[in-house]
């Protein structure tokens, strides 16, 4: 009877993994094996911060909501202690804070994730980590999109300057 309960209990931990795997739009695996309990609760308030959750969990339930959830190829990631991360609204948060986190303590190793829904490689993670947040891209894009109105404006305000000396 125990045993149908517990097993009950970790079927229902991997639906819930599964369902966070899949709602997440960026989920990122490290492995923590040497950070201190302050640097964990650093990283934890970080992440926490960004609107990420970030949870350890055994290994044969994440390769099993992994393969519940149709995510192939993870298996090698989950090897020794493994924690994860999962993001609903960023895709490069969670890639970013745990990079430069990693930058700053040597002890936290990426191995890789699932980024909107596909299987991702460390470089992957790595290179996703590297782009600016999402508020920098959008600003780099409003940046390009005016660069041509601001040449008018340039070109018209010299036209106009030309036309004033002439005239006078």
């Amino acid at each position: 009877m125990a045993n149908e309960k517990i097993v009950a209990q970790k079927s229902a931990l991997v639906d819930e993994i599964a369902e966070k795997m899949q709602a997440s739009v960026g989920t990122v695996v490290v492995d923590y094996r040497g950070l201190t309990v302050e640097e964990v609760t650093t990283l934890r308030k970080s992440l926490r911060d960004a609107g990420i959750e970030f949870k350890v969990y055994k290994n044969g339930l994440l390769r099993r909501a992994a393969t519940q959830s149709n995510f192939e190829g993870l298996d090698e990631v989950f090897t020794g202690p493994t924690a994860i991360a999962f993001s609903k609204e960023d895709v490069i948060a969670p890639a970013k804070i745990l990079n430069d986190f990693s930058k700053e303590h040597k002890a936290l190793e990426l191995k890789g994730g699932i980024i909107e829904g596909k299987v991702s490689s460390l470089e992957e993670i790595k290179a996703l980590a590297e782009l600016p947040s999402r508020d920098g891209l959008l600003s780099m894009l409003l940046s390009v999109l005016q660069a041509p109105i601001r040449g008018l404006a340039v070109a018209t305000n010299a036209i106009a300057e030309q036309k004033e000396e002439q005239s006078a």
